[in-house]
């Protein structure tokens, strides 16, 4: 076959490939996985993936599930209240939404946090840091503004947000807080949720806020599987949690605390949407925070589907993806089914390269 009739072949299988995946279907995929809350260690997130493994199969996929036995602590308590110059508890609470049947099922839905915090119980001053990355703790650095010893408010976006606590630690701060700037994340860019896709004033984003650039996966058995007889570290020698006590807090929850702040104003590229004056503190806020965890572990269940390639076979094409969640949101679910829709057709048709796919819980 020529170089250009090759050509046309490839470009003939990619316009069939991208035209199966149906919106419909993954419409259903996400409701289906979505359904209950579905964290590590739940009921509903092996439910998931055997429901996962079953359709692999059916699409004609070589699958199988394989279990590890991961660290994943889970909140005992949390606290958050402004001391001075007024005192100001935070609810830490995401109401439930009547448009969504699913955002009522307190019973089963995990409390917003950072996983892989540290316990903590920490006061002090309170400072904005813009996004917390290395080059904002240079700014204030320049301006005379010190975090030691205090906790640091700092906005998602620009960087890991794993990032943020490690650089905050790095520079002597006891605390932090992360929360979404309605600028960033809210009803400065479009309409909030249920009317439209932006977060609400009362949403908070968790996820991890572990120590990726270290090494990530299970903390206690770097670089290796955490198979159930693999050698496990003592949690005191893991490296890769935070180093001090990290929160995630909404926008709701941040304002009255950045409307406490004096000090300078900060420069533009600072500054939110919400409607209070940006300034760096520190204080006259201060603030307590509490922070303590459940550190225990649970199983994970990584759905595993290949196919054998047929001209390849020892080139390896690997797709994957995470279909837990700490939360109740179901956007990493979207990106998982997505990619479940683009498999769908691959079991009826030969593929050159091995592939391999696979929708990781985390």
């Amino acid at each position: 076959m020529s170089t250009l009739a090759a050509q046309q072949a490839a470009q003939s299988w990619d316009a069939k490939f991208r035209a199966i995946p149906d919106a419909k279907n993954i419409g259903e995929y996400i409701k289906r996985m979505s359904a209950r809350p579905h964290h590590l260690g739940s009921p509903y997130d092996k439910d998931n993936a055997e429901w996962i493994l079953a359709k692999f199969k059916e699409w004609g996929w070589d699958a199988r599930i394989e279990t590890f036995d991961v660290l994943f602590p889970t909140p005992k308590e949390r606290v958050v209240e402004m001391l001075a110059p007024a005192p100001f508890k935070l609810k830490l609470e995401e109401p439930a939404v009547s448009s969504d049947p699913t955002s009522g099922q307190k019973p089963e839905q995990l409390p917003s946090y950072n996983a892989y915090s540290i316990d903590g119980d920490v006061t002090g001053p309170l400072v904005y840091v813009n996004y917390g990355r290395p080059q904002d703790y240079e700014d204030l650095e320049r301006r005379g503004i010190s975090v030691r010893g205090a906790i640091v408010l700092a906005r998602y976006g620009n960087s890991w947000r794993g990032i943020k606590p490690k650089v905050a630690a790095e520079h002597g701060a006891v605390g932090c807080l992360i929360y979404s700037d309605p600028m960033d994340d809210g009803y400065f860019n479009d309409d909030i949720f249920p009317n439209g896709p932006s977060r609400s004033g009362e949403g908070v984003q968790r996820g991890s806020g572990m120590d990726m650039p270290t090494y990530p996966g299970d903390p206690l058995t770097p670089n290796a599987g955490a198979t159930g007889d693999a050698k496990r570290l003592d949690i005191k020698d893991v490296t890769t949690l935070t180093k001090i006590p990290v929160l995630p807090i909404s926008y709701a929850d941040a304002q009255p605390l950045l409307a406490a702040l004096k000090g300078p104003v900060v420069p533009e590229s600072w500054r939110g949407s919400l409607p209070v004056t940006y300034h760096f503190g520190p204080g006259p806020a201060r603030v307590h925070m509490k922070a303590s965890f459940n550190w225990t572990r649970v199983p994970v269940y990584d759905v595993i589907a290949r196919m054998q390639g047929s001209t390849y076979p020892d080139e390896w094409v690997i797709r994957g993806n995470h279909h837990g969640r700490s939360g109740r949101t179901s956007t990493p679910r979207g990106t998982a089914k997505s990619r479940g829709c683009s498999a769908r057709p691959s079991g009826s048709r030969r593929t050159t390269r091995t592939c391999a796919s696979m929708p990781l819980p985390i």
